[in-house]
């Protein structure tokens, strides 16, 4: 196994951590928050997720000898920002996301659950995502019209370092962010000395709660979007670089792990996709059979920043939080863009999902559930009233 190790490995394996973290934890810190969590919950959380997909990489990859990527669900923790608190708090949130995690495990180990996911319609799953990611991607803007001086330089560097290179955009807006920060925001006399206490890491233990709303509010949708986004696309992008594993034992793993990260805050892990491509692709390594290296590495990598999760939350909080959304909801960008335009793509289907869309994006809750919900219910029930009428016809 060491005779595989290389250097072009080592660069890519760092690449990849790094753009994983930095280009989505201002959504998980977002969206964790939006749940209720306080901002040492959301610091644990965002710890053990990604201490969770680190060590679940590095287990993975070493065992099949394959470049297996895991990430954190970025389009998960988008939907927890538009979920908002559910009855219970976060602790009702943390056992929706122990049961979204033993639903993944459920799925990878009883192929008919498995199947169920398969069978939502992809028009209404990205619907449902791109209604989630909606309000998200105004962030930028209200950024903008919340500070000129200071939401602009953050636009301004996604913008032009991604018409370069998309894969640094965020990371460019993230630097942005962190020199807004430095030059224009009064920071406290005191921060220094709470960023170096904020270097020991802190987990926290969240006592689960299981509430019916949490349930169906956070847990169900949550599970759906992780897989229809984030694990099933996962397995696409290694198979179409001549990789080949079972899905089923992936999946249940990354459900595992999701578990044991829930109940100190973080609400899910899975197969990643953008990273998975770095990862399986040539660049990684010449030969195929060594790239399985450059996400041992990347594992590594994530373990290191998720200790280090504390002192990134403690900074983050030094700046008003509109300009963190700013950065989370450039993130999503891509995401929204791709995810819009597969649900309207089949004019069969485009009304049912312009349905799920609006109903989701509107935010409104119906008996303490949440809109990714009822938009998913409602497409569903425009479709089946379609085939319906049309099988009449």
């Amino acid at each position: 196994m060491l005779r595989d190790f290389s250097l072009q490995s080592l660069f890519m394996g760092l690449l990849i951590a790094f753009v994983g973290f930095a280009s989505s934890f201002a959504v998980v810190l977002h969206g964790l928050g939006g749940v209720g969590a306080t901002e040492a919950q959301a610091a644990s959380g965002l710890m053990a997720l990604s201490v969770s997909m680190g060590v679940c990489a590095v287990i993975l990859s070493a065992v099949t000898r394959l470049p297996i990527s895991i990430a954190w669900s970025t389009p998960g923790a988008a939907l927890l920002a538009s979920s908002g608190v559910v009855a219970g708090g976060f602790n009702a949130a943390v056992g929706a996301f122990l049961v979204c995690g033993m639903l993944i495990v459920v799925a990878g180990l009883w192929r008919p659950l498995g199947r169920m996911v398969s069978a939502i319609p992809t028009a209404l799953a990205n619907a449902m995502l791109a209604g989630v990611l909606l309000s998200l991607c105004f962030a930028p803007v209200r950024a903008i019209g919340f500070n000129p001086l200071l939401g602009l330089p953050i636009l301004l560097a996604w913008a032009v370092v991604g018409s370069v290179n998309k894969l640094y955009a965020v990371p460019a807006a993230l630097l942005a962010f962190v020199l807004v920060i430095a030059f224009g925001v009064d920071i406290p006399a005191d921060a220094l000395g709470a960023l170096s206490s904020a270097l020991v890491p802190r987990p926290e233990f969240v006592v689960p709660a299981f509430t019916t709303p949490a349930m169906i509010s956070i847990a169900l949708p949550l599970f759906i979007v992780t897989m229809a986004s984030q694990n099933i696309p996962g397995i696409a992008v290694l198979k179409v670089n001549d990789y080949n594993p079972t899905p089923g034992p992936l999946f249940a793993t990354t459900g595992l792990f999701s578990m044991l990260g829930a109940v100190f805050g973080g609400h899910a892990v899975n197969l990643a996709a953008i990273t998975a491509a770095m990862g399986a692709g040539a660049d990684s390594h010449p030969d195929p059979a060594r790239r399985y290296w450059s996400t041992i590495i990347a594992g590594v990598f994530y373990v290191i920043f998720g200790l280090l999760a504390g002192a990134v939350t403690t900074f983050v909080s030094l700046a008003p939080s509109v300009l963190i959304e700013a950065v989370a909801g450039l993130a999503l960008v891509g995401a929204f863009a791709g995810s819009a335009m597969a649900a309207f793509t089949d004019a069969k289907t485009r009304e049912a999902a312009a349905i799920t869309f609006l109903v989701t994006a509107s935010g409104v809750s119906f008996g303490g559930v949440s809109g990714a919900f009822w938009g998913l219910v409602a497409g569903g029930l425009m479709l089946a009233l379609a085939r319906f009428t049309r099988k009449k016809a």
